[in-house]
């Protein structure tokens, strides 16, 4: 590879499943150098929970495989899992565990904590709407907190500051807890009303704010790394704040307003960058903050690759191995769901007939998980969006034939494909050029061009699919209901 025209920064995607450091030429957006490794996932039941040290020992990892290069970088910063919660001691080592985003455990304090708000505020469910730009689902950082206190009230009691992944690895770097407002919009107790800590809610779910980190606003430093033993960063180069998952792949991408992006990863996601602040009372969309001041409604779903994976695997069939046609309808609600919002539910399948073969059963388990996430488009992007706009496929799902080819003819819409695959590291090494070079960092990976990609002309939709999976849905709702009551 030739030599870098710029300096060099570096991007991590700190994932579920591993963590992932980009070195990038801040001139061109050329990978210089990468690494990668894995993290455990462990919890049965609706439990999802990792060890923080992982995460730590994954970056160190990760940046000693890119070599030479980490040691040239000039600033940093670490796009992370959204929505865990990370207890930390004193001594800022983890009390336990941290809870995952996909850990549903919390479903009962998420309901509660709704009718409790609603209750005292007196506005009803869309209370916390108003407030936070959405509904807190099981998903959400402050549900859990709730589900802690109840729980494990001795860990809760041992927690002397609260995280979220991507704090946590920031604050190892600095030695400063921060945040920011991307990541910190995805807890259910920072207001996107006010960009500030909701005090009110705060004192809801039992936490004190003294427990929480500052918010970097966009274009500050987090802070500087420190002289850390054994991790190949040279001292005293700015740290970025970071931000989620979502917020760092739409910096990657250089998203303008009303481009929407579709993520198939181990959950999927639909989110489009806004200049208005989102609120969805039914909690359909997160009203997220995005990582630059403006907004990022965005949609998700549980049940996404992994999930469409596994009815591969039953079926012994490779997942490219689908057949379109045929009447079975698949929802592949395998670890319960987030939309629609059914935290406890099961998968359903509707429709068998003697001829059904199996390939048409994965393609109806594609068909499902793509329907919920088609089904939130509209909610997602602004009303003067342009309907006719590629969708922007992103996540490990992209790079497959089905995942294509079903959203293609379950959206009637060209999909465009772009050639990076790790987004979310490249939204934070373009964070990281920001403050290097003074920049947006959109306008930086813009300037990159990290959406190029090859674009896919729109398929006649599928109205009889899109018709069966709605009836089904509609008229299942009763036994969907009662399987997500019970514990």
């Amino acid at each position: 590879m030739a030599a870098p025209e710029g300096p060099l920064v570096i991007g991590v995607d700190s994932s579920t499943q591993s963590t992932k450091a980009l070195v990038v030429d801040t001139a061109t957006g050329d990978v210089v150098a990468r690494g990668q490794a894995p993290h455990t996932v462990s919890g049965d039941g609706g439990a999802r929970e990792s060890d923080p040290e992982q995460w730590w020992q994954a970056l160190t990892a990760a940046l000693h495989q890119c070599g030479p290069a980490a040691g040239r970088a000039t600033a940093i910063a670490i796009g992370g899992q959204q929505h865990g919660l990370v207890p930390l001691d004193a001594a800022g080592r983890p009390v336990r565990k941290a809870m995952l985003w996909n850990d549903v455990r919390s479903a009962p304090q998420s309901e509660r904590l709704i009718e409790q708000l609603a209750g005292s505020d007196g506005a009803g469910p869309g209370a916390w709407a108003e407030r936070t730009g959405s509904l807190p689902g099981p998903a959400f950082t402050v549900t859990k907190w709730a589900w802690l206190l109840e729980n494990e009230p001795e860990a809760a009691r041992a927690t002397a500051a609260v995280r979220l992944p991507h704090d946590y690895l920031t604050e190892r770097l600095t030695g400063r807890g921060t945040t920011d407002r991307g990541d910190a919009s995805g807890t259910g107790w920072w207001s996107s009303a006010t960009e500030k800590y909701d005090e009110d809610i705060l004192a809801l779910a039992g936490l004190s704010p003294a427990l929480l980190p500052e918010v970097v606003a966009p274009g500050e430093t987090a802070g500087i790394t420190r002289e850390l033993p054994g991790l190949p960063l040279r001292a005293g180069i700015p740290v970025a704040p970071g931000t989620g998952d979502n917020a760092a792949a739409a910096l990657g991408l250089g998203l303008r307003p009303g481009q929407p992006v579709l993520s198939l990863g181990t959950s999927g996601t639909v989110y489009a960058v806004s200049q208005r602040r989102p609120v969805d009372p039914s909690g359909t969309v997160s009203g997220f903050a995005d990582a630059r001041g403006g907004w990022l409604p965005l949609a998700c779903t549980l049940n996404c690759t992994l999930a469409v994976d596994r009815i591969a695997a039953l079926l012994q069939l490779d997942r490219e191995a689908v057949e379109e046609g045929g009447s079975p309808v698949l929802l592949p609600f395998l670890g319960g769901e987030r939309t629609p919002h059914l935290p406890h539910a099961s998968g359903l399948l509707y429709g068998l007939r003697h001829d059904t073969s199996a390939g048409q059963l994965l393609q109806a388990a594609y068909d499902g998980a793509v329907y919920a996430l088609l089904a939130a488009l509209d909610r997602v992007l602004d009303e003067d969006a342009d309907p006719t706009a590629p969708l922007l496929l992103i996540g490990g799902g992209a790079q497959g034939t089905a995942w294509r080819e079903t959203v293609r003819r379950l959206s009637g819409r060209p999909v465009q494909v772009p050639a990076a695959k790790e987004l979310v590291a490249l939204g934070a090494a373009a964070q990281a050029a920001g403050l290097v070079l003074g920049e947006d960092p959109a306008d930086v990976a813009r300037r990159w061009d990290t959406a190029r990609g090859p674009q896919y002309a729109p398929r006649a939709l599928d109205e009889a699919a899109l018709h069966r999976i709605g009836h089904t849905l509609a008229d299942a709702g009763a036994l969907l209901q009662q399987e997500n009551r019970r514990p």
